[in-house]
């Protein structure tokens, strides 16, 4: 068993450590910014001052925090996990964050004589709770078949998808696929509903054909009952997107239904719903048309 040390559990991170806990792992976790979660330390984990305390101890250091600052002042700060590793340990990085930037912590961490995957996860609060998350990661072949035990312990669908920087474009590129999902199931039941229709009756219709999919499944439901507690705020999905549209104009590339789903994103913060789970993006659309599809029910 591994020892690992792990900074940031919060609605993600919290699930995957305890899974990691379960499958007989040790733990170490930083309390420089938060308590360390009492179920983990009730488990066995040890809270330490610091993640450069953290980085001495562990084999393994898992980060997992909302985005590119976070990562950097987590690595990098005066007490940060660069000061603590050295050969033989390995930094995952499994939060979501820019792939360029990812690429310089990689050379920062490599030339400390650890190596760096970054391996970023999709779904949701449900897939860290079940371990069923897809983990697409970035980094050298060895690093990475060491780590898959960890990666077992927390997921299903798990790929190495090339060096430093391409799990976190693979994350992106998910990011993009789930938001248009997201928009085109809102659009859908919001047509259907304003025409009249049962939007629950036409989600149950649709399942059974070719539009099915996940997003229609689980954020559809939440659509049509009003769930939007998180899950997967609206403020993390816009910083996807932004890493996304901000990749488009480094590749000089255009990329018109991702912006416009950022547009609707940007509806739904600016009448507060930055904090609401993204299947409320139909909370956008709906704020647009003047129509909510739960008026009816």
């Amino acid at each position: 068993m591994a020892k690992i040390g792990f900074i940031g559990t919060g609605i993600m991170g919290h699930p995957m450590a305890a899974n990691l806990q379960k499958a007989g792992h040790s733990l170490f976790l930083s309390a420089h910014h938060d308590a360390a979660p009492a179920d983990l330390i009730a488990g066995g984990a040890v809270a330490l001052a610091n993640p450069k305390e953290v980085a001495q101890e562990a084999e393994f250091i898992i980060v997992m925090v909302p985005d590119t600052p976070q990562v950097d002042d987590v690595l990098f700060r005066a007490d940060g996990i660069a000061a603590g590793v050295g050969k033989g340990k390995v930094v995952i990085d499994m939060s979501s964050i820019s792939p360029t930037a990812t690429k310089a912590f990689a050379a920062k961490i490599n030339e400390k004589g650890a190596q760096y995957l970054d391996a970023p996860v999709s779904g949701g609060e449900v897939g860290a709770k079940a371990a069923t998350l897809s983990i697409m990661v970035g980094g050298d072949a060895d690093a990475f078949e060491r780590a898959l035990p960890l990666f077992q312990a927390m997921g299903k669908n798990i790929t190495l998808v090339g060096g430093n920087g391409d799990g976190q474009t693979a994350k992106v590129a998910n990011q993009i696929i789930v938001a248009l999902n997201i928009q085109a199931v809102a659009e859908a039941l919001l047509f259907a509903s304003k025409n009249g229709a049962d939007p629950a009756k036409v989600r149950e219709a649709l399942m059974g054909g070719f539009a099915s999919s996940k997003i229609l499944e689980v954020h559809g439901e939440r659509m049509i009952k009003g769930t939007f507690d998180p899950g997967f705020r609206i403020s993390l999905h816009q910083k996807d997107l932004n890493l996304a549209l901000q990749g488009a104009k480094e590749l000089n590339i255009n990329l018109p239904n991702t912006a416009n789903a950022q547009q609707v994103f940007s509806t739904c913060a600016a009448i507060g719903g930055s904090n609401w789970d993204h299947s409320a993006l139909i909370k956008g659309l709906e704020h647009m048309a003047n129509f909510s599809i739960r008026d009816k029910q």
